[in-house]
């Protein structure tokens, strides 16, 4: 069985997703693990960086993809601007103000 069959049948079935658990933790609590380790690490990058003559930090955040496009309750947090070369995960809205240090983008740079 391949993932994407994995998870017509968990959509299927109705379940919280979150709730899944290996038998140790919940998918939920993972992703938030996640997400806070996340917004750890880029906090630590904005604090080592010297100040740049542009003023732009490598961490930035956006509430809509390059394209233009958003997922509601979600915003993208990444480092780096470089195609290629970026490091970006979705967050929860929930978790904007938890990201003030980073640098707010009309949109995501391009992949």
């Amino acid at each position: 069985m391949v993932a994407s069959e994995i998870n017509e049948l968990i959509a299927e079935s109705g379940c919280d997703t979150e709730e899944i658990s290996d038998g140790y933790h919940t998918f939920g609590e993972l992703y938030a693990h996640r997400a806070e380790l996340f917004i750890a690490l880029c906090r630590r990058i904005t604090d080592c960086e010297e100040p740049a003559a542009s003023d732009l930090s490598s961490v930035w955040r956006t509430l809509r993809h390059s394209d233009g496009s958003q997922l509601e309750g979600w915003f993208v947090t990444g480092i780096g601007y470089r195609e290629g070369e970026q490091i970006t995960y979705h967050l929860p809205v929930e978790k904007w103000a938890d990201t003030h240090f980073a640098h707010t983008l009309d949109t995501a740079p391009g992949i």
